[in-house]
């Protein structure tokens, strides 16, 4: 549907009738000096092939209609459009630092190392999340906010496909990411405030320590799940044979789970991939999506097409007239 957002302005198409009927003073001096005064005015009464004057009206009215209708800013409404919301805005913090490298993660019989597959899971649930407003948070030695609260997961999973290991250090701030998600948080509605945290080791740099962020957070009603990844148990090759190691023997579990017991969310433990899908799968359970009924017309600009007009017939206007004065200049004695 047409709509205009200031339609009072066509009120003024009948001016130029208006202009034309009220009698113009004689003035006997020229009010402002044009030093090529005399050349537009041999254009304007140029005799012989030029618009006609029947035509002329037409045009200078179409000129001033088609400039009055851009002005009014017409645009075309759409039809209304359903838009799900959730009160939710879910931040996700994902630890890149230099133990992500670790491959203790296999798919399909091949190795993958920890950040890899975090990219396939979590960027699943990114997807999932139709109705939150999502954002990523990544950290290492340092915690950057990589994607704001959105509604655009397709951003959010690219980012988070884009990331690589080393971006933030290799060390893990997990305080400094408590810290920069609950002040993203704070402002937002109560109860919305949700924070996943996942990390495959303990605080080992930053300013924050993890029990003052943790307290910051219970502060400000930002409820943290907590996810500690990594393998218990891999095999490595070295000069006296194979060896079984825990790569994960760095993982800090207490504080995690004293982090999210301090701010009422929990703590998981996942150690390959079929662990990691079932705690997001719990997750979509312990913070379900809320639908809301909520509407939207879209609306496309259309001022472009009326203005587009008016500047092409002023064109043709004016080099019709330039065209018709260059070929009758023969015709004035040859004068230049």
């Amino acid at each position: 549907m047409l709509e205009l957002q200031w339609p009072w302005l066509l009120m003024l198409l009948p001016l130029p009738l208006v202009m034309w009927f009220v009698p113009a003073e004689p003035s006997r001096e020229a009010a402002l000096r044009v030093p090529f005064f005399q050349k537009v005015r041999e254009l304007r009464d140029t005799p012989g092939r030029r618009t006609p004057r029947r035509l002329l009206p037409l045009i200078l009215w179409l000129i001033w209609g088609s400039t009055l209708f851009a002005a009014s800013h017409p645009q075309w409404v759409g039809e209304p459009v359903s838009l799900p919301s959730s009160g939710r805005d879910l931040l996700m913090a994902v630890d890149i630092s230099g133990s992500m490298e670790i491959e203790d993660m296999q798919y399909r019989g091949e190795p993958l190392n920890r950040l890899q597959a975090v990219k396939g899971v979590v960027g699943e649930f990114v997807r999932e999340r139709k109705s939150d407003r999502l954002g990523l948070v990544l950290f290492g030695t340092r915690a950057y906010l990589q994607a704001p609260l959105t509604y655009d997961r397709n951003t959010v999973d690219q980012l988070l496909q884009e990331t690589e290991i080393g971006f933030a250090g290799e060390k893990t701030a997990i305080g400094d990411a408590i810290g920069l998600a609950v002040k993203r948080l704070r402002d937002r509605p109560e109860a919305s405030r949700v924070l996943v945290l996942l990390t495959d080791g303990a605080n080992n740099a930053g300013e924050l320590t993890p029990q003052r962020a943790a307290y910051l957070a219970e502060q400000h009603d930002v409820k943290i799940y907590t996810i500690g990844f990594g393998a218990e148990e891999m095999v490595t090759n070295t000069i006296f044979g194979q060896r079984r190691v825990n790569p994960s023997r760095d993982l800090d579990e207490g504080t995690m789970r004293e982090i999210a017991e301090q701010t009422g969310g929990r703590y998981f433990r996942a150690r390959n991939l079929e662990e990691l899908a079932q705690v997001h799968d719990t997750l979509n359970r312990l913070e379900p999506i809320e639908f809301e009924d909520e509407t939207f017309r879209p609306t496309k600009s259309l001022f472009f097409w009326p203005l587009g007009l008016a500047l092409g017939l002023s064109l043709l206007l004016a080099l019709g007239r330039l065209w018709s004065q260059r070929l009758e200049q023969p015709w004035q004695g040859g004068i230049s």
